[in-house]
């Protein structure tokens, strides 16, 4: 059985069904969010965070938009950077 697919704005669809990437999206922009607002409370700036986590500035800030996936690597110095665990971390 052949797919048949077309292109709806960003979306793609399989047989009128959402690719994941719809999902995948939001939850990135979820996480972003809760790390931007993880970093706010404690008064940090994106540069204080980079530089205590050992990472680039500008990657702080594309995670906060939720244009990137990090890895558990990234969140552990993340985290680490924040004094916290990746839990408290990705927890709303």
């Amino acid at each position: 059985m052949q797919r048949k697919h077309r292109t709806r704005g960003a979306f793609l669809f399989y047989n009128d069904t959402y690719c994941m990437y719809a999902m995948d999206n939001n939850e990135l922009k979820i996480l972003g969010q809760t790390i931007r607002s993880k970093r706010e409370n404690r008064g940090l700036t994106q540069l204080e965070v980079a530089e205590r986590s050992n990472m680039d500035r500008n990657y702080i800030g594309m995670l906060e938009r939720g244009e990137r996936n990090p890895s558990y690597l990234s969140l552990l110095k993340i985290a680490k950077g924040l004094n916290m665990t990746v839990s408290q971390l990705i927890n709303p």
